[in-house]
């Protein structure tokens, strides 16, 4: 039988898709949960004052977590839980390395090593390949000691192989509307949709591509 992982990434201090990308892990049986950073609000959520249920419930989850770039800031930005806020933030790793049915996988916010800027981004505005990005990435990549690279923060959904290591982006749950699981041992990704919401493969492209 295959043991699924249910992926999730740049949850931006929003609570009901996040919930909704549970319940279908849920209903789907994974064993275990994934988020890859940017818990931490966006935009108007810049103000924590939401963030506290968003890390309960990803607590209670056993969910398996790395810091993003949007989950560091000054402590004025907490105004509510601020102490046990700050504390759950300064703990989290910037990278994981797990080993799920002989399958090694490495999950960073950005990229490899530790980033939580940058980020990998391979498609264009219509959400296509961009071939030269494909081309950099798998000779990047090439030295990884991965068979699986889980990420986020580009805010594109991507499940791409490039050379030996299986890149998977989840998208945001608020922003792509969209979480993934991954089975293994095949290596296989499903995505599902959010919100009620058709997934969108790019959001906010040209900021994210010239950075």
């Amino acid at each position: 039988m295959a043991t699924k992982i249910g992926l999730i990434s740049d949850t931006h201090s929003t609570l009901e898709p996040l919930q909704e990308a549970l319940a279908i892990f849920r209903r789907e049986q994974v064993e275990y949960i994934i988020c890859a950073g940017d818990i931490a609000g966006y935009g108007e959520k810049k103000i924590q004052h939401d963030v506290a249920p968003v890390i309960d419930l990803l607590l209670e989850q056993k969910c398996l977590m790395v810091a993003g770039n949007h989950d560091h800031w000054n402590d004025e930005y907490v105004d509510n839980n601020k102490e046990k806020v700050v504390a759950f933030f300064d703990a989290l790793p910037s990278y994981l390395e797990l080993t799920i049915e002989d399958k090694r996988i490495y999950v960073v916010h950005a990229s490899p090593p530790d980033l939580q800027h940058g980020g990998i981004k391979l498609l264009n505005p219509e959400g296509n390949i961009h071939e030269d990005r494909k081309i950099f990435w798998t000779n990047e990549l090439k030295d990884l000691d991965a068979d699986i690279l889980i990420t986020g923060h580009s805010h594109q959904i991507l499940n791409e192989q490039l050379g030996d290591v299986l890149l998977i982006n989840p998208g945001s749950t608020v922003f792509n509307h969209n979480c993934s699981i991954l089975s293994l041992p095949d290596m296989q990704v499903q995505n599902f949709a959010l919100s009620g919401k058709e997934q969108i493969k790019v959001w906010n492209w040209g900021m994210l591509f010239s950075h």
